[in-house]
């Protein structure tokens, strides 16, 4: 087998001053992460329910932290927690909004899967408004994204469109509190070559922490959610492939655990660039 290649990048890229972070090999996922993606499938009745999605805000932690869970109906959920050493919640704001500018930005987040990154122009100036919230920027934006589940197969296209939270049924009372210093989420719809469209609800919250900052990633695999309500998308006749669910779960860890390695110098060194 023929080990991966990092992403192809558009012309101009090696110019950006964040190109270093590409050329840097990505951080290892942690070794009890890692002992961890051996066994990572957890009992359905652990899985926090879409429907119960604003416990996220409650202190403590739930039961499903981590791991990835089949549940009866026949959707998937995965699950992810991630400590960011010398992180706020608002950096992660921040890196949502900041990324989707350059398709650069996203390949250093991941440089083996993330291949690609579009967003329209309309987008694009509300990004580059300087009256506009770093959290407004991240609300009501589509990412077409480019990439890898599984490192050097095939990517594939998301369209992920980030939604205001209180459209997606959260508590927005509770953001940028104690309980939750940032959140973002979105219906994603992942689109397959023969015009097929795999729905997911996603959602990153975090919660700032002595040192740093803790990331708790929910994807409701087979859902959307409408004006507040979620919905299940796929017919009661099938059962999410649990491939896809666990592909999913390594993924996030890997890509987290790099963003989480560089998140504090590239937010030291490009908060104010923009452009």
């Amino acid at each position: 087998m023929t080990s991966p290649k990092k992403v192809p990048l558009k012309e101009g890229a090696q110019k950006r001053s964040y190109y270093k972070y590409y050329l840097r090999e990505m951080t290892p996922i942690p070794e009890e992460k890692q002992e961890f993606l051996k066994n990572p499938k957890g009992k359905a009745e652990d899985a926090l329910k879409i429907e119960d999605r604003n416990k996220l805000f409650d202190p403590g932690y739930l039961s499903d932290e981590k791991g990835y869970f089949m549940l009866e109906n026949g959707t998937g959920v995965v699950s992810n927690n991630t400590f960011f050493k010398d992180c706020k919640g608002s950096m992660l704001q921040w890196w949502f909004a900041w990324h989707g500018l350059d398709p650069l930005r996203y390949a250093i987040w991941d440089p083996y899967d993330h291949y690609d990154l579009e967003i329209n122009d309309e987008a694009r100036q509300k990004m580059l408004d300087p009256n506009v919230s770093i959290a407004d920027k991240c609300y009501d934006v589509d990412h077409l994204v480019t990439e890898s589940l599984v490192m050097g197969t095939e990517p594939m296209k998301l369209l992920i469109q980030f939604k205001n939270p209180k459209y997606m049924g959260y508590d927005t009372t509770k953001i940028f509190t104690d309980a939750c210093s940032f959140l973002v989420c979105s219906n994603v719809l992942i689109l397959l070559e023969d015009g097929t469209k795999i729905p997911v609800v996603m959602t990153h919250m975090a919660r700032d922490v002595e040192g740093g900052c803790e990331l708790r990633s929910r994807f409701w695999m087979g859902y959307q959610i409408f004006d507040g309500e979620a919905k299940k998308m796929i017919p009661d006749t099938m059962v999410f492939p649990e491939e896809v669910v666990a592909q999913l779960l390594g993924h996030n860890f890997a890509e987290f655990t790099n963003l989480a390695a560089i998140l504090p110098s590239v937010y030291a060194e490009e908060k104010d660039n923009w452009a």
